[in-house]
């Protein structure tokens, strides 16, 4: 067995072991080889289960995060899914093994063409990819039946909560500093939203404008 194979093995562990316990993201996440995203001195660290430092002063998140994040979200095969902070590109890629289209936002130009150099070569034909303030969503696409904020805002954001479809799910960290963030999902009903935390996290802030890269 290769080291590659072997490594790849020991991830899918990992992130079983974490709680990751869902067959379809489990299989995203196997066909999602997270090399690609990372460059440089951490190349080598990919398969570890730890957040690693990307352009832009941002990180791509944890795998066991990743995933439980996206299996907080009980995706549908036939789902329309934004995503606000496309990084390194990873998380989107995973999500687009697991709907029918994916609307990615990031507020950093550089992360953003990385990323879509990545979904090209990758030759990923149900994701769109923005570069945009994300905490207004994507209004023109709307409404979304999941939604995924990968940075952490004090409340979840007024647009987004109303780009979500009546029983739609919005998964997003939320907190007020940088040490105390809680994971959230959040479910549209016909009379409002229903709110349940689902674990500690740290990620970063969502800001509003576009990067200064």
């Amino acid at each position: 067995m290769s080291t590659r194979a072997e490594l790849q093995m020991q991830f899918l562990f990992a992130l079983r072991s974490k709680g990751v316990t869902d067959a379809r993201v489990l299989t995203a996440m196997e066909k999602t080889d997270r090399a690609m995203f990372v460059t440089g001195h951490f190349a080598d660290r990919a398969y570890e289960d730890m957040p690693l430092p990307i352009a832009c002063g941002q990180t791509i998140s944890q795998p066991s995060v990743v995933g439980l994040m996206t299996q907080a979200l009980q995706i549908n095969p036939r789902d329309k899914v934004l995503e606000v902070g496309t990084g390194s590109g990873y998380q989107a890629v995973i999500l687009s093994h697991l709907a029918r289209r994916v609307y990615t936002v990031d507020r950093h130009k550089t992360l953003m063409n990385e990323a879509r150099n990545v979904f090209q070569a990758l030759d990923i034909t149900n994701l769109t990819a923005f570069t945009a303030d994300g905490s207004h969503g994507l209004p023109d696409q709307a409404p979304f039946d999941r939604i995924l904020v990968t940075a952490a805002a004090e409340d979840p954001p007024g647009p987004l909560l109303a780009q979500l479809k009546v029983g739609g799910i919005m998964v997003l960290p939320v907190g007020q500093s940088d040490s105390v963030q809680t994971l959230i999902r959040v479910t549209r009903s016909e009379t409002g939203f229903e709110y349940e935390e689902l674990r500690p996290v740290r990620f970063v802030p969502l800001l509003e404008g576009l990067g200064k890269d």
